[in-house]
């Protein structure tokens, strides 16, 4: 038997992004959020409401970065998510992270997380709330790299967003081979 919920913003999973832009000023703004995910071939595409300072500085910086949110950093993850930068200026400072310019567009890399997407903006709608940006890099540290060069999710991990239960979880292990699979039925 099912039980019925309505239409709610529920999808598993939701992945910890934490979204990176300058300012005006110069300074790293940064926010949590969990809806996103990839849109064609190298775009990320995200839904931020218009009153986050986060969101402001990507339409002045027309850049911004995606980190994975991971295991290791859930307090400061969490701490981006629940404090907003318009009433709290120093928020950056205060979660504990660094961070470094990226070579590849205007935007900051946050040091301690290991993975993450350098994107220039495409576009934004205010009023459905869509952002879309260009990945034009992505990096990561060598510390979450497998033997072969790839990421090693066991390495990195990933946390996702429980939006009915309201906690984060670890990524865990491997189940299955994707393309790989599902040609046992064929």
């Amino acid at each position: 038997m099912n039980k019925n919920f309505g239409p709610q913003s529920w999808a598993y999973p939701m992945p910890v992004l934490i979204i990176a832009a300058y300012d005006d000023e110069g300074r790293v703004d940064v926010m949590n959020a969990a809806w996103g995910s990839i849109s064609g071939g190298t775009q990320i595409s995200m839904c931020l409401s218009p009153g986050h300072k986060t969101v402001k500085s990507i339409l002045t910086a027309k850049a911004f970065t995606v980190s994975m949110g991971d295991a290791a950093h859930i307090v400061e993850c969490d701490y981006v998510g629940i404090v907003s930068g318009n009433d709290v200026p120093d928020k950056f400072e205060k979660s504990g992270f660094h961070a470094t310019k990226s070579e590849f567009v205007n935007a900051p890399i946050i040091d301690q997380l290991p993975m993450r997407l350098e994107c220039k903006l495409t576009s934004y709608d205010e009023e459905s709330h869509c952002m879309i940006g260009e990945i034009i890099n992505v990096s990561a540290d060598e510390r979450i790299l497998d033997g072969a060069g790839n990421i090693d999710p066991e390495k990195l991990q990933p946390i996702a967003y429980d939006p009915i239960n309201h906690y984060y979880h670890k990524l865990g292990e491997k189940v299955g081979n994707a393309f790989e699979d599902g040609n046992k039925i064929k």
